[in-house]
């Protein structure tokens, strides 16, 4: 990021630019149309829970951090990288989002298609020319057809506010699979099933809903003839005459008419199909009525975050790294990785109990846990170093002089020489 401006605008290079074709030369067999009727739009009353469970996981998503660092020789975290690629997973990632909204659409996406692509829109150098290019901003982008070296993306111009299809190299592209495809995207799976049966609910609902009364009026005298058929609908339409005007809904019949109703609901199974494919749902994605309205306990919570929140998070970090860092930077420690804070699910009973424990195994620093729970740090030089409050320590104690590693060897050098002239040799 040392980049000037002007070295920006210079150097610059834009995958909405242009127009591309798709190369078939190296692809053998039919393209793979992946086009969907929309992304990310769900309408109808029968969506509202897959929107929901959408919506929930792809929040808890974002909520994790997600880098881009470098680890020390031991693949321990060192320090955060100071690049654009991480200025757009940490602050913005285009014009119209921010880190975090970046990655809650890209799990909202992905969730919709069965796959989605994050695409570079902006990077200082040409990625055809280079490896060493850094990226000013990502997109999600909607695949459209896959050839064996090139994708077909539908990606938003912001320059003037329409999507365009493009088409790039896919060691260029971030495809990421959704890890639950076989359950929310395949052809007959759980999660359509589940659709399905809460749109026939909906349809039943709006049946019987409708006002209609769907009643059969016996009459006294057998209708075969045209003229006994015509007094039959002159009686019905007396009938009808009398419930709609009548301020109460109030008609009369003759004692020998008999009113059968139909219009009462008819008894199916589909409220239970539709709690059982629920249940079986929310099982399969580590998911609780508990995790939803948040009265979750801390090992429920865990499971939700190993089973659901950790396999996405692993999918769309291991694809960003294996495409935008190249071999030599992953050879120098560099790395895409999230960083979820242990203490969010901590209640605030717990923490003096859990400060106490790191502070007194040399864990964390008072300072660390200040800014744990929010506090400014101290000013107290001893408050950033990690010691054992517990034990005592006198008052003229001092920490041990640092020892510079070559003094130390030349006042060794002279001991022994000394000791050597002592011998005689």
């Amino acid at each position: 990021m040392k980049q000037t401006f002007t070295d920006r605008l210079r150097h610059a290079w834009s995958a909405l630019n242009g127009k591309q074709e798709m190369s078939y030369g190296s692809y053998s067999g039919n393209s793979i149309d992946l086009r969907g009727n929309r992304l990310r739009m769900s309408f109808g009353a029968d969506r509202n829970i897959v929107d929901n469970i959408y919506n929930r996981i792809a929040i808890d998503v974002a909520q994790v951090d997600i880098r881009h660092v470098r680890l020390d020789q031991n693949g321990r975290f060192k320090e955060e990288m100071n690049s654009y690629l991480n200025e757009c997973l940490k602050v913005q990632a285009n014009i119209d989002q921010t880190g975090r909204e970046f990655i809650q659409d890209i799990v909202e996406s992905m969730f919709e298609e069965g796959q989605v692509a994050v695409v570079p829109v902006e990077t200082d150098l040409n990625p055809n020319q280079t490896e060493g290019y850094d990226i000013h901003q990502l997109r999600v982008g909607k695949v459209l057809e896959h050839s064996a070296s090139q994708v077909r993306l539908e990606v938003y111009d912001e320059r003037d506010g329409i999507r365009k299809e493009i088409v790039q190299h896919k060691k260029f592209v971030a495809i990421i699979q959704n890890p639950f495809y076989n359950i929310m995207n395949e052809s007959g799976a759980l999660l359509p099933r589940l659709t399905r049966k809460l749109a026939l609910l909906d349809s039943v609902d709006e049946q019987s809903g409708s006002g209609k009364l769907d009643i059969i009026i016996q009459l006294p005298y057998v209708v075969k003839t045209d003229k006994r058929r015509e007094e039959a609908e002159k009686r019905a339409k007396d009938i009808e005459m009398q419930l709609s005007g009548s301020r109460y809904g109030i008609a009369y019949t003759d004692g020998t008419e008999r009113i059968t109703q139909l219009n009462r609901p008819a008894e199916n199974n589909l409220m239970k199909q539709v709690e059982y494919l629920t249940s079986q749902l929310y099982n399969e994605l580590g998911l609780t009525e508990a995790i939803f309205d948040g009265t979750a306990d801390e090992s429920a919570m865990l499971n939700y975050y190993n089973r659901t929140v950790e396999p996405i998070l692993a999918a769309i970090t291991e694809k960003l790294r294996a495409k935008f860092l190249s071999k030599t930077a992953r050879s120098r420690g560099q790395t895409i990785m999230y960083q979820r804070d242990p203490f969010k699910l901590v209640p605030v009973s717990a923490i003096a109990e859990i400060a106490d424990k790191f502070t007194r195994n040399e864990i964390l620093s008072p300072n660390d846990v200040r800014a744990i729970i929010g506090y400014r740090p101290s000013t107290d030089p001893t408050a950033d170093e990690l010691r054992n409050r517990n034990l005592n320590q006198s008052v003229d104690a001092k920490p041990p002089p640092k020892v510079d590693a070559e003094s130390l060897d030349k006042e060794t050098e002279e001991v022994d020489q000394e000791g050597a002239n002592q011998n005689g040799i």
